[in-house]
C-alpha cells in the first residue's frame, strides 16, 4: 500500500480499532469480512475521516466506507470535488 491517501485511511482504522494488524488488512476485502467493525467504528471512522481530510461523511455515504479501497476511492472523489469547487471563480 505505497498511496499515501490509503496509508493514512488504514491509519485512521488503526486508530478506532486499534486490534487490527495492517499487515493482515486487505484492501479490497469488505472490513466487516475482516475484523469486528459496527457501526459506532463506522460513526467514529467517518468523524476520524472528517478531522483528518476534512471530508464530511453523511450517513447515506458510509456504504462507501466498506473497505479501504472504496473508502480510499471515495475520498480522492471527495477531496476532488471539494478542490474544484473553492476553485470556481465564477462568482
Amino acid at each position: 500500500m505505497s498511496d499515501s491517501v490509503q496509508k493514512r485511511v488504514v491509519a485512521l482504522l488503526i486508530e478506532v480499532a486499534p486490534d487490527i494488524d495492517p499487515q493482515q488488512l486487505l484492501p479490497d476485502v469488505e472490513l466487516r469480512d475482516q475484523i469486528d467493525f459496527d457501526s459506532m467504528d463506522t460513526l467514529n471512522f467517518a468523524a476520524a475521516i472528517k478531522r483528518e481530510f476534512g471530508v464530511d461523511v453523511p450517513d447515506t455515504d458510509f456504504r462507501e466506507l466498506v473497505s479501504v479501497t472504496r473508502c480510499t476511492q471515495y475520498l480522492r472523489t471527495r477531496m476532488q470535488d471539494n478542490t474544484s469547487a473553492g476553485t470556481d471563480t465564477g462568482h
